[in-house]
């Protein structure tokens, strides 16, 4: 066994140096015109690929003989933990200490800090909204930039030709995205899995391509740009001024975010959705009105993708079809699904990390992606349920419930339960 987890990991190793070559181990210097060969770097990946794959077979062996991968810890630490965790300092204090660290953040950081940090709670605001059609109803989107493209170009081409401001343009950036899940959502009703996913897709690219090859009005592959920051009340502010003021702006719209979507999971519709996720044919039986919840989940998560897309314009001042590619969408649903789905404190989690720790591995300037991936795939394969799973209702009958049920009914589902293993 060991002898074959050695050759299958110098097969890997090799197969990874021979295809990794041509990008790792060659630079061409186009000034002295020659060439320089890395082999020490085409000989420490090899090695790096091999102990990689060791310990990858060495975990896929245990797992199909049914063997934790990690020792697993003592009961007295899950109840500890869970103790913790329902302890009101800890449930109350944690949010309070992040939301002052948050507050502070902008005051005692450099301007670069405080752009990086609006850049992830933009996201932040994406990944909430893609969370309603994808963690709660279970409908896999993959064209999610198209509704955050339609909510930036609505403020960019609004300021162009009408000179409207961010705040007359912020409602009308979400009405637009949410008219776009409108006309998106009702064909495609019918849909669900892989085909819902394609046809998503496919909008997505439809609306990038529009964006391309409208330049008489979007301004093509030359985008828009000059666009307006947001303003206080007309006040002339500097740039460190109005990016704190932008700051502050885009750290109330996550709080409102978590907010309208946390009281939203609990609601009838939110109710309603997370049945839809768990089987929809039960749900239809069960009376409620499948295509007018997925025509309402679409909209919902168009309308945040919208605002979401506005402030994007606001901050960047500038529009290019280029910001709004699958890339983002593929980006935006990672986000989800390694957060958990149907997490709200999950998908906020890891949308932060998938922004800040691309800039914060900067140092590993030509290892940081490939870290990157790793570490992703290491989450999907050992904890594919995201870093903190969506909460599942747990339905139980109580004690005065069963203590009302008369003996006759009692009688009745002995009699079932014999008829039934008869």
């Amino acid at each position: 066994m060991f002898k074959t987890r050695i050759i299958k990991a110098l097969l890997a190793a090799l197969w990874f140096m021979v295809l990794t070559f041509p990008i790792v181990g060659i630079q061409v210097n186009t000034t002295a015109r020659n060439i320089n060969w890395r082999w020490d770097r085409i000989a420490s990946m090899g090695i790096g690929i091999f102990v990689l794959a060791l310990l990858w077979n060495w975990c896929f062996e245990r797992k199909a003989l049914g063997l934790p991968i990690i020792k697993k810890l003592p009961d007295s630490f899950h109840y500890s933990f869970n103790e913790l965790q329902n302890r009101p300092l800890f449930k109350k204090g944690l949010p309070i200490a992040i939301l002052a660290a948050m507050l502070l953040m902008p005051l005692v950081s450099s301007i670069y800090q405080t752009n990086i940090m609006i850049s992830a709670m933009v996201y932040v605001i994406l990944a909430l909204g893609l969370n309603i059609i994808v963690g709660l109803a279970g409908q896999l989107v993959l064209g999610y930039a198209a509704f955050y493209a339609v909510g930036a170009y609505t403020y960019g081409l609004l300021y162009h030709y009408f000179g409207l401001t961010f705040w007359a343009c912020l409602p009308l950036g979400g009405l637009a995205a949410v008219i776009a899940g409108f006309l998106l959502g009702l064909p495609v009703l019918g849909l669900r899995g892989d085909y819902l996913a394609i046809v998503t897709l496919g909008f997505g690219e439809i609306v990038r391509l529009l964006l391309l090859s409208q330049g008489d009005i979007t301004g093509g592959p030359r985008g828009i740009s000059n666009i307006p920051r947001p303003s206080f009340f007309g006040m002339k502010m500097t740039l460190d001024q109005v990016t704190n003021y932008t700051y502050y702006l885009v750290l109330a719209g996550v709080l409102i975010t978590i907010l309208v979507i946390s009281r939203l999971k609990n609601s009838r519709i939110g109710l309603a959705l997370q049945a839809l996720r768990e089987d929809e044919i039960a749900c239809e039986a069960m009376g409620i009105n499948t295509t007018r919840i997925k025509l309402t989940a679409f909209m919902l998560c168009s309308c945040w993708a919208g605002f979401a897309g506005v402030i994007f314009a606001a901050k960047t001042t500038y529009l290019n079809p280029a910001s709004f590619t699958f890339m983002d969408s593929a980006m935006i649903l990672s986000m989800v699904v390694l957060g958990g789905m149907g997490s709200i404190s999950g998908v906020v989690l890891a949308a932060m990390l998938l922004i800040l720790a691309p800039e914060y591995l900067r140092a590993f300037s030509e290892y940081r992606m490939l870290l990157f991936g790793a570490v992703m795939v290491l989450m999907m394969i050992f904890r594919p349920q995201g870093i903190i799973a969506g909460a599942h209702r747990d339905y139980h009958i109580s004690e005065n419930i069963r203590e009302k049920a008369s003996p006759e009914d009692e009688e009745g589902n002995a009699d079932s339960a014999e008829r039934a293993s008869a």
